[in-house]
């Protein structure tokens, strides 16, 4: 591999972040200094759809955030429909998340795919530098840099994906996977969440494509050579820790220990989303109570489910089972000032969340599967380093590769689960401490920063590919 110095830094993904508004999360936090040191570019989609509007087509929209300039490109109503809401949501994600059976691979979806990315590239390529370094983000946009090599891109292009990647059986299960993989060959460099991914990678090019490994998460075919690695995402410790000196976390702190201070406290903090095990945590706390009595009257679940896709049957599906669960623990345990669960279908402002996170004494981050999860590490930066409360986590999420002194459960064993609960509930102080320690030390050392540049340098080093 030949090394040379990286030009400025363009970051392509679905939705444009804005590096001045950090405190909102996403990418920004993580890509706001690259990109302003670069003179750097963000383009995607403003969100905007369009009635009436040619698919295909869009207009392109141009601010400047600071040093970095935003770029972004509307939707036609069909290219959303059948991009975005279709072949990504309905597609894409139920299958990454090893939902095959949820999954809908109608053909319309897959030609709005197609035409998206292709509408991306062909508006994206004239604004690019030949020195430029693009960093293409998630699945919405995995063909992107097979069309922008079709125009003639010679540019280091990288991929990150922040989903998981499912293992050969499912990857070859999508129709017509081929195109996937000729995907991931036009990148220099694929970056993935968890170990566990990179290894589905390398099986998944290997046994369907012939793949060479040549080391170092290198791999030939397809007469192309690309790069695959894991890359655990982390989070900015020090502005989720400042977010808690804002007026509105100190707000709910008061709030929450004026209203639950004589009890124990366990949160979930989700968006609505059959891959996050939310009725395996009611079943597991339902379990919890009817087994370990003295829970009862004292430990309170506060669970938030931010809506999403509620146009999508299986959401809506999700949702009422989420009620019925929660009615009917609240219906069986629950006293006159007292119920078991506090179920919140709504968005919570993020400058909440750490006295959420800092008042609990248990977290549950217990998802069937995730790329990474980062509220398990937000929980984790916001605890008292005296008196820590206890992350159980999810074998199946990535973080779990790099959290192990959390307390891992199967959340498809459901009494299991509830016996881990009980042991988080009752751990004492001094392991509590031990474990916090070095849980903190990780997300420390280990944050988003660190992740931005480790990609980055790594991606300035791989060679251009022949294609």
């Amino acid at each position: 591999m030949t090394s040379k110095k990286a030009g400025r830094l363009v970051v392509v993904s679905n939705r444009v972040g804005d590096p001045r508004k950090a405190a909102a999360g996403g990418l920004a936090v993580a890509l706001g200094d690259a990109l302003a040191s670069s003179g750097g570019m963000w383009f995607g989609w403003s969100g905007k759809v369009v009635e009436g509007g040619a698919p295909g087509e869009g207009e392109l929209h141009r601010q400047r955030a600071g040093a970095v300039q935003l770029v972004t490109i509307d939707l036609s109503q069909a290219d959303h429909d059948t991009y975005y809401a279709g072949y990504s949501n309905q597609a894409l994600w139920p299958a990454f998340h090893y939902r095959l059976d949820l999954a809908d691979f109608a053909a319309g979806f897959f030609a709005g795919y197609q035409r998206v990315n292709r509408l991306f590239a062909r508006k994206l390529a004239p604004l690019l530098r030949p020195d430029d370094v693009i960093w293409v983000h998630d699945y919405h946009l995995i063909p992107l840099a097979d069309e922008l090599r079709a125009l003639g891109c010679k540019q280091r292009i990288g991929f990150f994906l922040h989903i998981p990647l499912p293992p050969p059986p499912i990857l070859a299960a999508i129709p017509g996977h081929q195109w996937l993989m000729r995907s991931f060959f036009a990148y220099d460099l694929v970056g993935l969440q968890a170990k566990s991914d990179a290894d589905h990678f390398a099986r998944f090019v290997q046994e369907e494509a012939g793949a060479t490994a040549l080391g170092d998460g290198g791999f030939e075919a397809l007469g192309r050579q690309v790069v695959a690695r894991a890359y655990p995402i982390g989070i900015d410790v020090e502005e989720f820790q400042r977010l808690a000196s804002s007026t509105e976390s100190r707000q709910t702190e008061s709030l929450l220990k004026k209203q639950y201070g004589h009890r124990r406290l366990l949160v979930g903090v989700d968006r609505l989303d059959y891959s996050k095990g939310l009725p395996q945590r009611f079943r597991a706390f339902r379990e919890l109570l009817a087994n370990y009595p003295e829970n009862r009257d004292s430990a309170t679940l506060i669970q938030i489910a931010s809506p999403t896709r509620e146009n999508v049957a299986a959401y809506d599906t999700l949702r009422h089972e989420l009620e019925g669960l929660a009615g009917e623990i609240n219906g069986d345990y629950g006293e006159l000032d007292w119920l078991p669960i506090r179920y919140l279908h709504r968005v919570w402002a993020r400058r909440r969340l750490p006295a959420l996170y800092r008042c609990s004494h248990v977290a549950l981050v217990t998802p069937l599967r995730d790329g990474m999860n980062l509220v398990a590490k937000e929980y984790v930066a916001m605890q008292d380093e005296a008196d820590p409360g206890v992350l159980v986590l999810s074998r199946f999420a990535g973080a779990a590769e790099q959290m192990r002194e959390a307390l891992l459960v199967n959340p498809y064993d459901i009494p299991a689960t509830a016996q881990t609960i009980q042991r988080a509930l009752r751990m004492p102080v001094e392991e509590r401490r031990e474990r916090h320690a070095v849980l903190l030390k990780q997300i420390q050392e280990h944050d988003v920063h660190d992740w931005s540049r480790r990609f980055l340098d790594d991606l300035s080093s791989v060679a251009s590919r022949p294609l």
